[in-house]
């Protein structure tokens, strides 16, 4: 079981990072092109990027027995 906790959050970990540095990214394009170079679009990106990732997190590791959509028994 400690196997499927630690698929888990690699999945969360990789899903934070490019959910972040995708919103991030995204932030900085609005800001060059459209803000004049503000920094609050980057920011506003990064920690939408960051809360969506953060959601998925919980939603997967609050299903502790759906791994890939197949349930896996308790092993007792």
């Amino acid at each position: 079981m400690a196997d499927a906790s630690g698929l888990k959050w690699d999945r969360c970990l990789a899903d934070t990072a490019v959910k972040t540095v995708t919103g991030l990214g995204v932030g900085m394009a609005f800001s060059f092109l459209v803000f004049k170079r503000h920094t609050w679009p980057a920011s506003l990106g990064a920690g939408l990027g960051f809360g969506m990732a953060y959601s998925n997190c919980q939603h997967d590791r609050r299903l502790p027995h759906l791994l890939h959509g197949h349930m896996v028994k308790d092993q007792q």
